[in-house]
Parts: C-alpha cells; structure tokens; sequence
C-alpha cells in the first residue's frame, strides 16, 4: 500500500461515513412529527405481484390536506396490498381504501407516542453510529496490515489512524446534531 492508495482508502471510508449519515437522513424521513409528508410513505414495501416493491412504484403519493396522505395506486389490484402496507407499517397509521385511491389520515400524535418515536429514532442513530464505527475500524485494520506487511511507516500508520479517528468523531457529530434536531421536531407540539 502507497501513500496514493492511502488517500484512495480515506476517501472511501469518507464516503462510507457519508452514506451512513445518508441512510439515517432516510431513515428519519420516514418517523412522523405529526405532519402529513410523502416521505413517511416511501420507505414502505408492497406486496406486489409476488414482491416486496416500493410504495412509490405501484402508485403516486400526495398530500392534498396538512393533516392527510393520499396514494393513488395505479394497478385497482394492488389497492388492498398498498392499504395492508400502510397498516403494518408500525407508524400507527389507519388507512382507508376508495376505489383505487388510499386515504391515509394522519393522526394528531400523543405525548406517549412523540416518546415512542423519540426512542425509535434514538435506536436509528444508535444503527448509524455503529455503521461509522464499522468503517472506521476496517480502515484502522487495513493500516495496521500495511504497517506490519511493511508498505508504510509506524509514524504513517499512525498519522492516517488520527484522521481516521477524526473522521469518525466528526461523522458522529454530525450523527448526534441530527438526532437532536429530529427529537425537537418529534417533540414539538
């Protein structure tokens, strides 16, 4: 390994970090802060013909009121396996099915419930954390490989293992900021 092939790896372990950050960005798109958003439909799978499809492949997702969801299912076939979805999903949503189009109201949440989405979130960031961690430690063993198979120096291994280790602590801050940010909102009334 070369001081070239270095700066390769440190800018895919950056971009593994990245897509862990992204992921949880997705993730909590999909946790409800009380307001109706085509994100919280879009993460789910459908049974469709005979496979998981997303939601946003069998019909057209659409907020005609604040406090309402609506998808307008493209296959009437489909209808009943889209309501299925929406019901057990486990955001607590109660759809109703009108011909082809599922109306999706959008409850006020609870206190009880803001806690339960707060935790729920706190375990995405917990997932997200460790997705960092994961990389940052197949980084630090790909060093100490190329250290011992006497491609780089101990200075060197351990001047790379230090921006390693602030990558990740930056990654995790930005990780913990999210989550903060998403609580607020989950706990705002």
């Amino acid at each position: 390994m070369d001081i070239p092939d270095i700066e390769a790896r440190k800018k895919d372990i950056k971009r593994r970090m990245e897509g862990a950050v992204e992921v949880l960005h997705t993730e909590f798109a999909g946790l409800r802060t009380g307001r109706a958003a085509t994100s919280l439909l879009e993460p789910l799978m459908v049974d469709a013909y005979g496979t998981g499809t997303p939601i946003s492949q069998v019909g057209t997702i659409g907020v005609p009121e604040p406090r309402m969801l609506t998808v307008q299912v493209w296959d009437k076939n489909l209808a009943k396996s889209v309501e299925k979805a929406i019901r057990e999903s486990g955001l607590g949503l109660n759809p109703s099915l009108d011909g082809q189009l599922v109306r999706v109201p959008i409850p006020s949440l609870t206190e009880e419930r803001r806690v339960e989405l707060a935790k729920i979130a706190a375990k995405y960031a917990e997932e997200a954390r460790i997705a960092v961690r994961n990389v940052r430690r197949h980084g630090m063993d790909d060093l100490k490989h190329a250290q011992k198979a006497g491609n780089i120096s101990e200075d060197l291994q351990r001047d790379h293992a230090k921006e390693i280790q602030d990558l990740t602590d930056t990654y995790v801050k930005k990780i913990d900021d999210t989550l903060a940010n998403k609580e607020q909102e989950i706990m705002q009334v």
